[in-house]
């Protein structure tokens, strides 16, 4: 039987306000093949780094990306399932870093339209920077250096990058309206377009204030669903992010590839921790 284990670390309080978590992910093998290892959308963007045997994902229907071992990678706002497992059914270890959107535009100058459901090895997204640290990390076998590493990493970049606070006021108003609130409204407080602020987002997140208020309120019922609440609370939760059975089905197919129905049984540990803060 595959044995997982999940080990949060706290982030630095320099990078607390952008890192919604680092956690450390170790596993004795490979899920049984009759097990989903579905991984639904939480509207992260995430650094991972295999310490230890290497990790094959799936994002939607793309063709399936291999991160061997003591590769760094970058994986882009996901907004379709992903399916993950150990590259080898052999001992497995992986440190994971998740950007709020608030986070990743402010460690790393990119077009993050073009990593927006992609996982990309961070050297070819950064350059010369990311080739001495990830020889860094190749040469220690200590986790807590590991972790000290990719830290003292991102602190470094946080200080490139400053803060956009249109873009940061926006964030905080999908978050706080658990992705409720229309861009219409976002509009209204900001006093920008939907079109400006859907550039703005684009530039930082890969993906427009819609999007993500689709993820983050998809999020909210997923959370309740993957740790088995009552049926009515569930239903309680759809009627207060949806606007019928149906409006939540799509939304539910969309980023779990599946039914509620078809799903629940095969519900696993590697897909709630995915929403455990």
């Amino acid at each position: 039987m595959t044995v997982f284990r999940f080990n949060t670390v706290t982030p630095h309080p320099l990078l607390s306000p952008y890192v919604a978590k680092i956690w450390v992910f170790e596993s004795t093998g490979r899920l049984p093949p009759q097990e989903r290892k579905l991984i639904v959308p939480n509207a992260n963007l995430k650094l991972t780094l295999t310490c230890r045997n290497g990790i094959a994902a799936c994002v939607g229907t793309k063709a399936s990306f291999l991160q061997r071992e003591n590769e760094l990678t970058l994986t882009g706002l996901i907004d379709m399932p992903v399916t993950l497992d150990p590259y080898e059914d052999a001992q497995t270890g992986t440190i994971i870093i998740e950007f709020n959107p608030l986070g990743a535009y402010r460690f790393f100058y990119l077009r993050y339209t073009e990593v927006q459901n992609e996982i990309t090895d961070l050297v070819d997204l950064v350059g010369n920077q990311v080739v001495t640290l990830r020889s860094q990390l190749t040469e220690t076998e200590n986790l807590t250096l590991k972790l000290e590493l990719l830290q003292n990493f991102l602190i470094r970049q946080l200080e490139k990058y400053p803060a956009d606070p249109i873009y940061d006021h926006c964030i905080h108003r999908i978050m706080a309206t658990n992705g409720l609130i229309t861009v219409a409204r976002l509009e209204k407080d900001t006093g920008y377009s939907a079109r400006w602020l859907h550039r703005k987002f684009s530039e930082h997140l890969g993906t427009g204030p819609k999007n993500l208020a689709e993820i983050v309120r998809f999020k909210q019922f997923y959370q309740a669903y993957s740790t088995g609440a009552p049926s009515q609370n569930l239903k309680q939760h759809i009627y207060q992010y949806y606007h019928d059975q149906s409006h939540f089905l799509r939304a539910f197919k969309r980023f779990t590839g599946t039914t509620p129905t078809q799903l629940q049984s095969s519900v696993n540990e590697l897909s709630t921790r995915n929403f455990t803060s």
